[in-house]
């Protein structure tokens, strides 16, 4: 298969690149900005493989964008290129709305006119898959679960943004028939994720033997979901969901946030034992609260695992404990980010 990737030197996108290309043998044009979160040294593993390319484009240029398109002849178009960070999309919306907002416009503006252009047979198995986030769900309370029916509520600028987002491109397939289908995951954690977010910036923080800032009381939860598990599901979804349907993608692993910090430093703790470490209560920090910070996430992942069949194959123990020992070993993946980039300084306090 032939498809393009929007944001594949992010996180995620990233993982779903090194997947399609390395594990799947498809071919894959990654399209990025390079803004401050992409990192190319994230694809080095597929960097040069024969069906793998790499173009730097920002997805609101919607010119380029055609350009592109008309060039590389996709058979689907991934979409994850999104500025994500919810504490800087407090400190700075703008980004947020330009990029997650007009850049989808953009991206579906040009979709629809080479969707629109191609021979009929192609037109049949052409998708644009939008990849979204269940925080346009908004929080839940002490019980239930986010579905696929379940109404928006975005209460960040970032959620809010995704949430628009969303509707664009539902609002694409029904006015103009263009062929899409829409993934909302939980919180995804795994190799490469830049130490802004909160599992990366725990270990690392745990490793230097600084103290883990925990935002509020900590008890504020989210349903994990390591990145492997979810690239795999896009894949299914890509190829196997139904024209117009959204699928959750969740990893059925919900945690406190403490609890998540303490379960870091006991893994660095077993890792790397030649570090000597605070007692537990030394190292972690409760901060001031994230205005506006939802309290509950947790996905209900019925529909993708009994329509196509997708299983998370990560406990959230396996999957954390795997992850700190990535980060314990690469050093020379996030050092050059702390130096130059980002040094855990607190986001989002505005």
């Amino acid at each position: 298969m032939r498809v393009i990737v929007t944001g594949g030197a992010g996180f995620i996108g990233s993982a779903l690149c090194r997947y399609l290309v390395g594990d799947c043998g498809w071919q894959v044009l990654n399209i990025d900005k390079l803004t401050y979160a992409s990192d190319q040294r994230s694809l080095a593993a597929i960097d040069g493989a024969p069906g793998y390319r790499f173009m730097q484009a920002d997805i609101a240029d919607g010119d380029k964008i055609s350009h592109i398109l008309e060039d590389y002849q996709p058979d689907a178009i991934l979409h994850l290129a999104a500025e994500s960070h919810v504490d800087r999309s407090i400190d700075g919306p703008g980004d947020f709305i330009q990029t997650n907002i007009v850049g989808t416009y953009c991206l579906l503006d040009a979709a629809l006119k080479y969707w629109r252009n191609l021979p009929s047979d192609r037109q049949k198995i052409f998708r644009f898959h939008h990849v979204s986030t269940d925080e346009v769900y908004g929080s839940l309370g002490a019980e239930g679960l986010f579905s696929e029916t379940t109404a928006y509520q975005p209460t960040s600028p970032y959620s809010a943004s995704k949430a628009s987002s969303d509707h664009l491109v539902r609002a694409w397939h029904h006015t103009y028939g263009l062929p899409v289908v829409v993934s909302n995951c939980s919180n995804n954690y795994g190799p490469f994720q830049f130490p802004e977010k909160f599992i990366p910036l725990m270990i690392l923080n745990a490793m230097a033997g600084r103290k883990l800032p925990v935002y509020g009381d900590g008890q504020n939860i989210r349903d994990w979901l390591h990145v492997t598990d979810h690239v795999a599901a896009l894949r299914l979804i890509l190829q196997h969901g139904t024209i117009g349907e959204t699928y959750n993608v969740g990893g059925r692993n919900e945690a406190r946030n403490i609890d998540i910090a303490r379960q870091i430093i006991a893994h660095v703790r077993d890792l790397s034992p030649h570090r000597t470490l605070p007692p537990d209560d030394e190292m972690i920090e409760f901060v001031t609260d994230r205005p506006g910070h939802d309290r509950r996430y947790a996905i209900d992942a019925t529909k993708l695992e009994n329509r196509l069949g997708w299983q998370a194959q990560y406990s959230l123990e396996t999957g954390l404990r795997d992850t700190v020992a990535w980060y314990l070993n690469h050093p020379g993946w996030w050092q050059p980010i702390l130096d130059r980039k980002y040094r855990g300084q607190r986001l989002g306090v505005a």
